[in-house]
């Protein structure tokens, strides 16, 4: 497999060896990043190859990978929440997940409190806010 890479404003070409990139892919397990538990792993992961003075081609490759699996996270986490509301951001996790209304009841208590938040007529209550983001797995901000 052939990679380019560019060092001071030249294209460099490099093989990459897929038995070691495996190796790499076997060790990091990277994936679609769907929690915070998750993306902080993978920029762990990204930080030590970063730290690398002169990182294989498979190293690169992976930390390529890795970056572009984090951004696609961030974006949808954290640069939507930065202009959604709260109960915006809360209908669209239930929406990615196919969840509805009732299946929000152990956090909420009632049927009317989940409508008036979803509606935007109350408010997330801190107790909720932890509930929520144990629940769905994201940092609490996302409510706040």
């Amino acid at each position: 497999m052939l990679s380019t890479t560019k060092r001071s404003g030249k294209t460099i070409a490099s093989r990459v060896d897929s038995q070691a990139y495996g190796r790499l892919l076997a060790e990091a397990l990277p994936a679609a990043i769907e929690t915070e538990a998750e993306n902080r792993r993978m920029i762990a992961i990204a930080d030590r190859l970063m730290d690398k003075s002169d990182p294989t081609p498979e190293e690169t490759r992976l930390l390529k990978l890795i970056a572009t699996l984090c951004q696609s996270f961030e974006q949808k986490f954290y640069h939507a929440g930065a202009t959604a509301t709260p109960e915006g951001i809360l209908a669209d996790l239930m929406a990615e997940r196919g969840l509805k209304q009732v299946d929000l009841l152990p956090i909420f208590g009632s049927r009317s409190v989940v409508s008036e938040v979803l509606s935007g007529k109350r408010g997330i209550t801190r107790k909720q806010v932890k509930a929520l983001a144990e629940f769905f797995h994201v940092s609490p901000e996302l409510f706040i």
